[in-house]
């Protein structure tokens, strides 16, 4: 998958940066996104339904409210 996406970002001329780090996801992706100034943040949608009741690792990045999200399933 990584390297498709690689792939498919330079035939669209974007820049595409892969990190892999082990914690808490929201922070981590909080840390990564604030520490590199990212435009965006993409994450996948939760698989679990008690996550649309207490929230979901994308709806906490949502509500940080500091870059666009975009969720995918």
């Amino acid at each position: 998958m990584r390297q498709r996406a690689e792939e498919g970002s330079r035939e669209l001329g974007i820049s595409l940066t892969f990190i892999a780090v082990e914690g808490d996801p929201f922070l981590e992706l909080r840390r990564i996104a604030d520490e590199t100034h990212a435009d965006a943040v993409v994450v996948g949608a939760s698989a679990h339904a008690g996550h649309r009741l207490i929230g979901s690792l994308a709806v906490r990045l949502v509500r940080a409210g500091r870059w666009p999200v975009t969720v995918v399933p």
